[in-house]
């Protein structure tokens, strides 16, 4: 498997109520090499916790995370950091473009920590193809405060799929846009998964993008459930 959750717990301190309440509860979950998967539910579930969990950029109260069949429980930050830049992308509702970078420049971003200068260069080439894939090229010198906001969504995909990760995080990434663009978007996820042979777990509320996926799971009560798509 590419990446595993095993009996994963996480609660959240309630301060006023002076208790913990529990928002994961033993959650187990594989994601195989070129699968798509969609984490549905409630608003609160705990959704964006379990994504953050499986990126490592959370740590569960108790489980066990497995991303390449390595257990990410005994790495140091950064270990972790150079594992995140290697091996996942990451996508999310805001797309967190530097406002003042061009759109190539902040598509480039991941690979600051790339020395070897035949990789520069091999990453450079892909920015540029993944930019025409998202028909933006004729907008790489412009700052994202002149571009749409499904302009900038689109960049920020490119962004998380530079270094060519394994392994695609997306966070309610059509859930900042309008439905035409939304669906859009939620098209090219899907395509550029099959394309790049890409692992994907995508949170979303959207019915339609969830159906574009492989697998539909549904997190609530702390529990991950799987949905049939019918």
């Amino acid at each position: 498997m590419l990446a595993e959750l095993h009996d994963i717990t996480k609660h959240f301190n309630q301060a006023l109520l002076a208790r913990q309440k529990p928002v994961l509860n033993g959650i187990s979950l594989q994601v195989a090499e070129n699968e798509s998967l969609a984490i549905t539910g409630p608003s609160g579930s705990g959704k964006t916790t379990l994504l953050n969990i499986l990126g490592t950029l959370d740590v569960p109260d108790s489980g066990l995370v497995m991303l390449n069949g390595m257990n990410t429980a005994g790495m140091k930050e950064p270990e972790l950091a150079a594992l995140r830049n290697r091996f996942i992308g990451f996508v999310f509702q805001l797309h967190f473009l530097l406002p003042q970078l061009s759109l190539l420049e902040n598509v480039l971003l991941p690979l600051l920590p790339v020395k070897d200068k035949e990789a520069i260069r091999a990453g450079r080439e892909r920015a540029g193809r993944l930019i025409e894939r998202m028909g933006l090229q004729d907008l790489v010198n412009e700052k994202p405060g002149r571009l749409s906001v499904g302009e900038c969504q689109r960049a920020a995909v490119a962004r998380a799929l530079v270094n060519k990760p394994r392994l695609l995080l997306a966070d309610e990434p059509t859930g900042s846009l309008d439905a035409e663009t939304a669906a859009l978007t939620g098209r090219l996820l899907s395509e550029l998964q099959k394309e790049e042979k890409l692992s994907m777990v995508v949170v979303t509320h959207s019915q339609e993008l969830a159906g574009r996926m492989d697998k539909i799971y549904k997190l609530g009560s702390g529990k991950l459930l799987p949905i049939s798509k019918g």
